[in-house]
C-alpha cells in the first residue's frame, strides 16, 4: 500500500524529518554492516554445494553404468565358456574335416570374447576404484561445505537475533518520517544517499563548512540553511544541508 502523506508540511518539518530519517538509516546500516557479507558468503556455499552434488550425481550415474559394464563382461564370459563346453562335446563327435575346422573356429573365437570380457572387465574395475576415489573427495567437499554453511547460518541468525527487534523499531520510525517528507524530496535523498560511500545524504554545516565534503559555504546560503525555508544542497557533493541547530529552534 503507498504511504499517505502528511499535507502541508512546512520546509522546516521536511528538514528536520530528512535529518531524523537519516539518523535511522545510519543506524540502520550500522546493523547491516555488522552482518558483513554473511548473506553473500552463504548464498555463494549454498550454490558451491548444489553445484558439488550435481557432481555427485553425475559420477553415481558414471559408476553405475561401469557397474553395469562389469556384469555385462562377466556375462559374455559365462556364455563363452558354456558355448565352449558345449563345442569341446561336439568335437567328440565329428563326422568330417569342415565340421573339426568349423567348431574349432567357434571355440577360438569364444576364447577370444572371453579374453577381450576379461580385459574389458580389468578395465573396468579400475575404473571403479578410480571412480570411487572421485566420489568419496566430492562427497568429503559437500559436507566441508555443508558444516561451513551450518556455521556461518548460525552466526547470522544470532546476528538477526540480536538486532531485528531494533531494526524493526527504527523502520517504524523511518515510514513515520517519510511521510512529512515531499515525495520529490525524498526521492532525491534516496538518490543521494546511493551515489554516496558512507550513505550520508542529510549532512549539517560545521564550522562554515559542509559536514560531508567539508567544502566553505558562502555567508549566504549559510543564511539561507539557518532559515530553514528552503531545502539546499552543498554545490560540491550535492548533499542536502542543514542547520546543527535546527532541532533547538522552536516552531512557529
Amino acid at each position: 500500500m503507498p504511504k499517505t502523506k502528511i499535507k502541508n508540511s512546512s520546509i522546516e518539518d521536511q528538514l528536520k524529518a530528512l535529518h531524523q530519517l537519516q539518523v535511522i538509516d545510519t543506524k540502520v546500516d550500522k546493523i547491516r554492516i555488522v552482518r558483513g557479507e554473511l548473506p553473500l558468503e552463504i548464498e555463494d556455499l549454498e550454490d558451491t554445494i548444489a553445484g558439488l552434488k550435481t557432481r555427485l550425481e553425475k559420477f553415481d550415474g558414471e559408476l553405475s553404468a561401469i557397474q553395469d559394464n562389469i556384469i555385462a563382461n562377466k556375462n559374455t564370459v559365462t556364455l563363452a565358456t558354456e558355448a565352449i563346453e558345449k563345442y569341446e562335446v561336439q568335437l567328440k563327435n565329428i563326422k568330417n574335416n569342415r565340421e573339426f575346422t568349423s567348431l574349432t573356429k567357434e571355440v577360438e573365437y569364444q576364447n577370444l570374447e572371453i579374453q577381450l570380457a576379461e580385459k574389458k572387465r580389468s578395465q573396468n574395475e579400475a575404473n571403479v576404484l578410480h571412480k570411487t576415489e572421485i566420489i568419496n573427495a566430492c562427497k568429503a567437499q559437500i559436507k566441508e561445505r555443508d558444516d561451513e554453511l551450518k556455521l556461518k547460518v548460525a552466526e547470522l541468525d544470532a546476528i538477526i537475533a540480536e538486532t531485528e527487534k531494533e531494526e524493526k523499531s527504527l523502520m517504524a520510525d523511518s515510514t513515520k518520517a517519510e511521510k512529512i517528507i515531499d515525495e520529490r524530496l525524498l526521492n532525491s535523498y534516496k538518490r543521494i544517499r546511493s551515489k554516496v560511500v558512507n550513505g550520508l545524504a542529510v549532512v549539517s554545516v560545521e564550522r562554515e563548512a559542509c559536514g560531508g565534503c567539508f567544502s566553505q559555504i558562502p555567508a549566504q546560503r549559510q543564511l539561507d540553511i539557518k532559515m530553514h525555508k528552503k531545502v539546499i544542497t552543498c554545490e560540491h557533493c550535492g548533499r542536502i544541508m542543514i542547520d546543527s541547530n535546527i532541532f533547538e529552534v522552536q516552531d512557529s
